[in-house]
């Protein structure tokens, strides 16, 4: 599996240099996996009327949202998850728990999406890591210092041997990006800021939800059925009521998430909520409940009643699990009786073919073309004006999480 490439200027060798980490301390075969990364804001006309007017009380309301989302997630994992088996080949080396489905194929029979558990970018040094999200500066403190400070596993591997380098850092984490959280506080980052930096001067601009596998019934691998779910559910997390949290609180959402990844489609299934146990049947037709008149608001606003037919696709997968994408998938191995690889090969076939079907026309093409001769020329540019050596570029920009 080949590193990605990102030219010779400082920035793009970060790039490539962060993933040749990526590849010592996880194994290159982890970077055959793939989500969907959902970005997602709130207009800047509605926070005043939600009561929130300057961008301290934005921050906060963002991180009460990802709080409540921490608490709920396993919700979207049950209902759009779609990697309840995979190819044998890739955990080959290593312990599972995982069951045969033929030769060549591994699975869970309840299991929603490996992707999201022990198999995916997990690691124990992750493990045992707490990053707070009760607001901006206890979330960039306990962020920075897993960049910082140095993890013993990857001390040894080492950063720069033999003039080469083998990963950006020995810090538990090379950079934010390498925290793989279920979603996260973003802003839009100035060339060689930062992630912590724009958020720590400007506070959070939109939050990216992570936790979303990739529909391989689908040619985009998301529809519009599940967007208008997401929105819902988003506005729900963030006007709920969203206390703080503590380590009991994450442990807990970290128990449910497994559960729901590895057994989600289990009947009778329970988690736990506030430290007692409850159905998560129950629980999930409540939070589904909640968000009925949230997208019945949102329909009224969009003149259309798409949110509330996407709520009703999802009580659907509440009531009969085999209208789960997981499910889907492995009814699809066992009525074709294929491995999980040939099933894998033949949709990525299937979905060149609908879209080499409906090819862009001359004006839809144009922009696409314009964006690209920009982008080769502003690389090219990038790469005339190097004004410091990678060694100094890349301390320069680890100070900058010193100085948080």
């Amino acid at each position: 599996i080949p590193v990605a490439q990102y030219g010779s200027s400082n920035s793009g060798r970060m790039k490539t240099v962060y993933r040749v980490g990526l590849g010592h301390r996880y194994g290159r075969r982890m970077q055959t996996i793939a989500g969907i990364h959902y970005n997602f804001s709130i207009p800047e006309l509605l926070w005043p009327i939600l009561g929130h007017r300057d961008q301290d009380a934005v921050t906060d309301a963002y991180f009460g949202l990802i709080r409540n989302f921490r608490r709920h997630v396993w919700l979207l994992v049950y209902l759009f998850g779609a990697s309840p088996a995979l190819c044998s080949s890739f955990v080959e080396g290593r312990k599972h728990q995982l069951d045969n489905l033929d030769d060549c194929t591994l699975y869970l029979p309840y299991a929603t999406s490996l992707r999201m558990g022990d198999l995916g970018y997990q690691s124990s040094a992750q493990e045992s890591l707490s990053i707070c999200y009760n607001q901006l500066d206890t979330y960039i403190g306990t962020l920075k210092h897993a960049i910082l400070d140095a993890h013993p596993d990857y001390e040894r591997i080492g950063v720069k041997v033999d003039g080469e380098y083998r990963q950006l850092s020995a810090g538990l984490l090379q950079i934010e990006n390498e925290f793989y959280s279920t979603i996260r506080p973003k802003r839009v980052a100035r060339r060689g800021e930062t992630a912590l930096t724009a958020l720590a001067h400007g506070g959070v601009e939109y939050i990216e939800v992570r936790c979303i596998d990739i529909n391989p019934f689908q040619p985009l691998g998301i529809d519009s059925e599940q967007i208008h779910f997401l929105d819902a559910f988003l506005v729900w997390c963030l006007l709920g009521d969203s206390p703080c949290g503590n380590d009991d609180d994450n442990a807990e959402g970290k128990r449910n998430l497994r559960a729901v990844v590895n057994e989600g489609r289990r009947p009778g299934l329970t988690l736990t909520r506030q430290g007692k146990t409850v159905s998560m049947q129950a629980w999930a037709e409540q939070i589904l409940a909640e968000i009925t008149p949230i997208a019945q608001l949102l329909d009224r606003a969009h003149g259309s009643d798409l949110h509330a037919h996407s709520l009703v696709q999802q009580r659907a997968k509440l009531a009969d699990a085999a209208r789960t994408p997981s499910a889907a998938v492995l009814v699809k191995l066992r009525e074709q009786k294929i491995a999980w690889h040939e099933f894998a090969l033949a949709q990525s076939q299937q979905h060149a073919a609908y879209f080499r079907q409906r090819p862009l026309t001359p004006v839809q093409l144009t922009p696409f073309v314009d964006m690209a001769e920009r982008s080769l020329a502003g690389q090219a540019e990038l790469e005339r004006a190097n004004p410091l050596a990678f060694d100094d570029y890349l301390a320069s920009y680890f100070d900058q999480y010193r100085a948080l």
